[in-house]
């Protein structure tokens, strides 16, 4: 049974990422992207050394430029927020106008809160939509959301 050079790339990259299973730095799936760069030189019929050259490069590349950024994203996690500054960026219901004179209420994340217009030369009308800029006290400091008129 006859192996040709591309199959040989095609084995090396899948055994490399399945090895990478017992191991979370990247290292050995960046590699095997490395591995496939030279199964594509092998289908284009470039030679043996060209093959090596173009997987080893892939590979490198991969290494310095993408593995660095996957790996920060993975370690980060996701950002948790707490109390009252998850609503900030919420979208909230005027039930009661607001004005910067006459603070309104708003129904947010299925509670009324008083709310005021976070640009004070605004009044907002009862059944518009707002987004949550800022939360201060109990008070939400609000904008209203720009409606697409068809």
């Amino acid at each position: 049974m006859d192996f040709e050079p591309w199959q040989a790339w095609l084995g090396l990259g899948a055994l490399l990422a399945i090895a990478e299973v017992l191991g979370t730095e990247l290292i050995l799936l960046m590699l095997a992207v490395g591995a496939m760069a030279g199964m594509v030189a092998a289908l284009a019929g470039l030679g043996v050394e060209l093959q090596v050259i173009s997987a080893a490069l892939v590979s490198v590349a991969m290494l310095a430029l993408v593995r660095p950024s996957v790996l920060k994203r993975l370690h980060q996690g996701p950002e948790l927020r707490h109390g009252h500054t998850r609503l900030v960026g919420s979208r909230a219901l005027v039930t009661e106008e607001i004005t910067a004179t006459a603070p309104g209420r708003v129904k947010l994340d299925g509670e009324i809160w008083s709310a005021a217009p976070y640009d004070e030369h605004l009044t907002i009308a009862p059944g518009e939509t707002v987004e949550v800029f800022e939360i201060r006290g109990a008070t939400a400091y609000v904008h209203p959301v720009p409606r697409l008129e068809s």
